[in-house]
């Protein structure tokens, strides 16, 4: 029978990070770290030779230039505008191109066999980041340990924790701590379409920003907060004015995620403890749940990860013509899924780690397989089983490279469910005042909860 006596819940969970705690993970020493932005390996760990059919290219630097196109601004042209797709997986030859989809994948196309589609363009690794994200990478490389399964030691924020690593703990943290700007603000759309293709736009005002980058930052303040962040909602009406903020720690078993909710109805700011995990995510409709969001964010400690092998997969990739101004949303959103026409899928290196739920704890997820793009550390695939071992949902992120700054983030993201044909897409943001800004200014105030009810005020 199960146990859900929540203090022995707590102790096995503690007792687990334990286990994992004994022997460190984590760094490498500076011989292995000296291979890093060499011939071998890329800045970030990854392989730089292609394979062997030169159907995945050597990496060469990532986009080193902006292109042509591109007129400055928030708003991003396609660097590959004249391509035409090398071929198109359907329904019929999906068999033809399976050792190269993950299951979740292979399952969209059963369920929806006379829609849903991959156009395979050729592949560019595009993946870029500052000199200065590289340079903290390295340094990371050889001092950032594992705390058991739940936190980070000697590890500086802004740069990627685990470049060189073949552990699948240590992966799913280069993705949550990953290099994505030092101040985001951006107005991005949520939908979670009918089966029939009905929907109603829930807009978010995003907020986010790493302590090192805020404008009144003092050094070693607030030492285990990884980055501060503050989603107001801004349509519709009957939503309008709803505030989640969130201080997100590393080690969230020793210090929890710090959030709290504005509700414009009651004027009233609350803690928010339920903003964690498998607690409902914002607006939407049951379809995702809060460690959904960015396909995975949150504290690891109730799954033990497992690292499976690296594998040749075709994930979403250059994904610039769903991030074109002005394209309507009706064009995107489709019933059962997005409109595929719109997406890119590129051949890439990933690694795939399987995440199974830990003995004690509870989750709506009993396992997750995730594929990690090997450039980016970016979760690109993520398959999602229930309790009962049943394949439930999955997510797709349709990554692109914003150029300018630069960071690799998601045009949008999407998570299906196979049961009720729905599913969730978010980050849409074609018709919106302004583009996502990577380089936005915070000051600590703005991340205080009184911050959180003048943000709320309509």
């Amino acid at each position: 029978m199960k146990n859900n006596n929540p203090l022995k819940l707590l102790a096995g969970a503690l007792l687990a990070s334990s286990l994992v705690a004994a022997p460190a993970l984590g760094k490498v020493d500076q011989a292995q770290a000296n291979k890093l932005g060499g011939s071998e390996l890329t800045v970030t760990g990854a392989q730089v030779a292609g394979n062997a059919d030169s159907t995945i290219p050597a990496y060469t630097g990532g986009l080193k230039e902006t292109p042509a196109c591109y007129k400055g601004g928030d708003w991003l042209c396609d660097p590959f505008p004249d391509e035409k797709p090398l071929f198109t997986i359907t329904a019929e030859n999906v068999d033809q191109y399976a050792g190269k989809l993950s299951a979740g994948q292979i399952a969209m196309f059963k369920k929806f066999p006379k829609t849903f589609r991959m156009p395979v363009y050729p592949t560019h690794r595009t993946f870029r980041m500052p000199d200065d994200v590289a340079a903290l990478t390295k340094e990371n490389a050889v001092k950032t340990e594992t705390l058991g399964a739940t936190g980070l030691k000697n590890y500086t924020p802004k740069a990627f924790p685990f470049p060189i690593t073949d552990n699948g703990l240590e992966m799913v943290w280069n993705h949550i701590a990953r290099w994505r700007g030092t101040g985001v603000d951006r107005f991005a759309g949520q939908a979670t379409p009918q089966a029939n293709g009905a929907y109603s736009m829930v807009m978010f005002h995003d907020e986010v920003v790493i302590p090192a980058a805020m404008t009144d930052y003092v050094e070693g303040e607030d030492p285990n907060v990884m980055f501060y962040g503050k989603q107001t909602v801004i349509a519709p009406s009957r939503l309008a004015g709803n505030v989640l903020m969130v201080h997100e720690t590393i080690d969230q078993v020793r210090e929890p995620r710090r959030a709290w909710i504005y509700n414009a109805g009651q004027r009233r700011v609350r803690r928010a403890p339920q903003v964690a995990y498998d607690g409902p995510g914002t607006a939407a409709d049951g379809l995702r749940t809060a460690d959904n969001y960015d396909l995975y964010n949150g504290s690891p400690d109730r799954y033990t990860w497992t690292f499976k092998g690296k594998k040749e997969l075709y994930i979403p990739y250059n994904s610039y013509k769903l991030d074109k101004k002005g394209l309507p949303y009706d064009d995107v959103i489709n019933a059962g899924h997005i409109n595929q026409d719109l997406t890119r899928y590129e051949l890439h290196r990933v690694y795939e780690v399987e995440a199974v739920l830990r003995e004690g704890t509870r989750h709506i997820y009993a396992k997750r397989v995730f594929h990690f793009d090997e450039d980016s550390w970016m979760a690109s695939v993520i398959d999602h089983y229930d309790n009962r071992g049943n394949l439930w949902r999955v997510a797709e992120a349709h990554q692109m490279l914003f150029y300018q700054i630069p960071v690799q983030g998601y045009s949008v993201e999407t998570l299906y469910d196979l049961n009720s044909g729905r599913y969730m897409v978010l980050g849409l943001e074609n018709n919106e005042s302004q583009g996502i800004k990577w380089d936005a200014k915070f000051s600590k105030t703005d991340f205080q909860p009184a911050a959180v009810r003048r943000a709320g005020v309509r």
